[in-house]
């Protein structure tokens, strides 16, 4: 018997799916862990005087058992179900006690069985796993926080997702978050339930609607694949026209060289949490989303026929990865995750004090950014950050665009923004 601890793959169908050297691990170990479904499926092979530990509710106490046991020289198996390094226990296990004292043995996958159930390939597809703790239904708490969200995530960038389900984050629920993002119709969804079981179950070829209501099985996998292929859209420097605006004379829209400015002072990165306060049509924040498809924007507008037009423009370019509030900052943003960047729009009057609310919350490293085209909005940002005593600069933009006259064309002056950014960095 090896003296390393011995990670075994079981599959639903117990010691059946085991094969001789596995089952030989089994019957010789003093110390079995494992959650009670899988240590039930293997009782039989046990030893009599077998020590069990369910860690169903207890991980963290496993890599303490495990040491234990190994100072003891005590034989160990730990039962993962089909492949440990798969959304498997084997990743924890390497990360507490090293990879050195783990000898793991993998068994065939319960996504490698669902795929061949169904006869669709793996190996470009995206696998992930939402088999975390409940955090209720997507549409009524649509986060980055929420357990759905690596799924959600894979279904705006993925053609093909292959996911680890739970009870709670089930098909059905999984069904509602694609109606609740008018993704549904995108979907092709495949549900395998009970693998290796009696009541085996393969539910396909029905519309995710019709799957948002029905009960499944707690054992199963969800394979999703898109109908048609995923648009490659533009990720930056969207001209101005492109945007609905407010009509009949257009305006409330920072415009394109302005935005790309500020984007870049913002110094996104894929995974930023960015908050855009005073949206006005959106730009700012949806081509913030389109920069960061691993993180999430938060936006807020207090004129409710500004914020009904940055919803459109949220529709209309398919970005899922944003929350758009039609509030008066600072309402609701103490429920919103500290920042990475954040955008000042407009601030409706209370600019100083939102200056420190958004100093306080940025996350290190972040950067606020703010456009002003009043001499008097600009005074009070200075003023506000020089008794706050942080690390700031003003960049002055002068655009100018060129516009027909007769057969030949001029240089008409747009207004001019000061754009000022603040750093988190020495604060």
């Amino acid at each position: 018997m090896t003296k390393k601890v011995v990670v075994l793959g079981v599959l639903d169908n117990g010691i059946a799916g085991l094969c001789p050297d596995a089952l030989g691990y089994l019957k010789q170990a003093d110390v079995v862990l494992g959650g009670m479904r899988v240590l039930e499926l293997c009782a039989s092979e046990l030893k009599k005087d077998v020590e069990t530990f369910d860690l169903t509710g207890h991980l963290k106490d496993v890599p303490a058992r495990i040491e234990i046991a190994l100072a003891a020289k005590q034989s160990i198996v730990v039962l993962a179900t089909g492949d440990p390094l798969c959304h498997g226990i084997a990743n924890y296990l390497k990360k507490k006690i090293g990879l050195g004292k783990l000898d793991i043995r993998p068994n065939v996958s319960a996504l490698q069985l669902a795929c061949a159930r169904v006869g669709v390939s793996w190996q470009d597809a995206y696998i992930c796993s939402v088999h975390t703790k409940d955090a209720g239904e997507w549409a009524g708490n649509r986060s980055k926080e929420h357990g759905l969200y690596p799924l959600f995530k894979a279904c705006v960038q993925h053609r093909k997702i292959i996911t680890f389900t739970s009870p709670e984050n089930n098909p059905a629920r999984i069904a509602r978050m694609l109606l609740a993002e008018n993704m549904a119709n995108d979907f092709e969804m495949v549900i395998a339930e009970n693998l290796l079981q009696e009541n085996e179950r393969i539910v396909a070829d029905i519309p995710v609607s019709e799957l948002a209501g029905q009960d499944f099985a707690d054992l199963n996998m969800v394979i999703l694949e898109r109908k048609s292929s995923i648009s490659k859209p533009t990720l930056f420097g969207l001209d101005d026209a492109s945007f609905n605006q407010r009509k009949p004379e257009k305006g409330l829209i920072t415009k394109r060289e302005v935005r790309a400015v500020s984007l870049a002072h913002m110094q996104l990165k894929a995974n930023s949490i960015v908050w855009d306060i005073g949206a006005g049509s959106g730009s700012v924040g949806l081509e913030a989303a389109r920069l960061c498809p691993n993180g999430w924007v938060y936006a807020i507008e207090k004129n409710e026929g500004d914020f009904d037009i940055a919803k459109s423009n949220q529709v209309q370019m398919e970005i899922h990865h944003y929350t758009l509030l039609n509030a008066k900052a600072p309402e609701c943003l103490e429920a919103w995750p500290n920042p990475d960047a954040v955008f000042i729009g407009g601030s409706g009057g209370e600019l100083a004090e939102l200056i420190k609310l958004v100093v306080a919350r940025l996350n290190e490293g972040g950067h606020l950014v703010m456009n002003f085209v009043t001499i008097e909005n600009l005074t009070a940002a200075v003023e506000a950050l020089k008794a706050m005593d942080v690390s700031w600069s003003i960049t002055q933009m002068q655009v100018s665009r060129s516009k027909p006259i007769l057969h030949m064309h001029r240089m008409a002056a747009e207004n001019p923004v000061w754009i000022v950014t603040v750093s988190k960095e020495g604060i």
